[in-house]
């Protein structure tokens, strides 16, 4: 179902029984992420708690929170783009369905986006419907040493000189630290699109427009953490998964366009000034320190009459994000020997905190001619892995080569097949 927007997909959650409304007043410092966080350990519907204390907006938990509704939100076009990662991979072999293929291929008429332009003459976008102060919106605390209230579900949107985006999922603080009513800490790691737009901007002189979306169509927050290969756009990519052409808009004196269908929309710039970020509970269970990152100086906050909260956790595996790494991986694991020659399987495993520990499965095929073979192009391989993409977050990696029956998906396996072949 292609899903307008945020309030859609929440009103069919609800009718087929995969969301509950929670009316009991409850406070988004703590008390609501932790019931979320128990909600996602026992497979619960999605959660939206309608009356959240000290806020005006409803506060939508869990809504990725199994595997099931993931498929289940994006049933029409999950399919297809499973089939389209394949046949990137392997067009030859995609010939084989064609008519697979030619609907794969249809699809990408919502791998586009769509502007409507008489909104900037007769009405707004509904991401311009209402205005509200930082202050308004939801401060949502996860864990007791936090350095303040945190969005842990932001989709951070910017473009270099080109007019090329990126749409990242990078870490905003709201409150604490050093911050003022109008600015945001955003912390962005390396690798990340934006750091390239940032230095640009600042290489010129210039402050970087940045526009920090909350909700929307829920195919925009997985293309917000989807590691797509370079040149291919997040934007596009929504589309094609969300089974309809994201909606833009333009608003006079603006510089960057407006993801139209969006709950919230923080407008500002990035500059050259860094301030402290966090304490915040992260991935590996204890909390990442406090450190210097570039914050945005807001200058409007826009949101839907309408308007919805999405939230997760952030903490020790598994989590919600879990969710996201599974599915990562089954869409892209097809594309893995095109990123990386010589590798046949990657995967990051979540239980470590997804990006301290790294498997893959490569070749060895630099010296065929030799008796006893020695780790050449695994060495190859694994320097690539750990310089280029996501994967160079990794702290360790461990690489086997090519053995029959072996696989990284079984995590046990692999480890014992290592250990079995390794002499301290």
């Amino acid at each position: 179902m292609a899903y307008s927007s945020l309030a859609n997909c929440v009103a069919d959650l609800r009718a087929t029984e995969r969301l509950r409304v929670i009316e009991t007043p409850l406070d988004p410092n703590q008390e609501i992420p932790a019931i979320q966080r128990r909600a996602f350990a026992a497979d619960s519907p999605a959660l939206l708690f309608s009356r959240p204390l000290g806020c005006s907006f409803p506060l939508l938990a869990n809504l990725f929170g199994t595997r099931e509704r993931v498929n289940y939100i994006f049933r029409d076009a999950l399919d297809n783009l499973k089939f389209l990662f394949r046949a990137k991979a392997d067009f030859t072999a995609s010939l084989r369905s064609p008519f697979k293929l030619l609907k794969s291929l249809a699809a990408t008429r919502y791998a586009r986006t769509r502007g409507d332009g008489f909104w900037e003459t007769r009405k707004k976008p509904p991401v311009l419907e209402c205005q509200c102060p930082k202050s308004g919106l939801p401060r949502l605390v996860s864990w007791p040493g936090d350095g303040g209230a945190f969005i842990t579900l932001p989709l951070v949107y910017s473009e270099d000189s080109r007019g090329r985006p990126n749409l990242g999922m990078y870490r905003v603080q709201l409150t604490g630290g050093d911050y003022e009513d109008d600015e945001a800490g955003l912390h962005y790691q390396i690798h990340r699109g934006i750091g390239a737009h940032h230095a640009e901007a600042l290489a010129k002189g210039e402050d970087l427009p940045v526009h920090i979306y909350v909700g929307g169509p829920p195919a925009l927050t997985i293309a917000a953490v989807m590691p797509l290969p370079e040149g291919m756009s997040e934007i596009a990519f929504a589309g094609y998964l969300g089974g309809r052409p994201v909606r833009v808009a333009r608003k006079p004196g603006l510089p960057l366009p407006l993801l139209a269908d969006c709950d919230f929309a923080i407008v500002g710039s990035i500059g050259a000034g860094i301030k402290p970020e966090g304490p915040f509970g992260d991935h590996l269970g204890y909390y990442s320190l406090k450190h210097d990152f570039p914050y945005i100086k807001i200058d409007k906050i826009y949101h839907r009459r309408d308007a919805i909260w999405p939230f997760t956790t952030v903490g020790r595996p598994p989590q919600e994000d879990t969710i996201f790494g599974d599915l990562i991986h089954e869409l892209t694991s097809p594309l893995v020997g095109q990123v990386f020659p010589g590798i046949r399987e990657v995967r990051a495993v979540d239980a470590a905190g997804v990006h301290p520990l790294l498997l893959a499965i490569g070749e060895e095929r630099y010296a065929p001619y030799e008796r006893e073979k020695r780790p050449r192009e695994l060495l190859t391989s694994a320097f690539h892995l750990l310089g280029a993409t996501q994967t160079s977050l990794a702290k360790y990696l461990l690489i086997a080569g090519d053995s029959p029956g072996l696989s990284v998906g079984d995590i046990s396996a692999f480890f014992r097949h290592m250990l079995e072949r390794t002499d301290f």
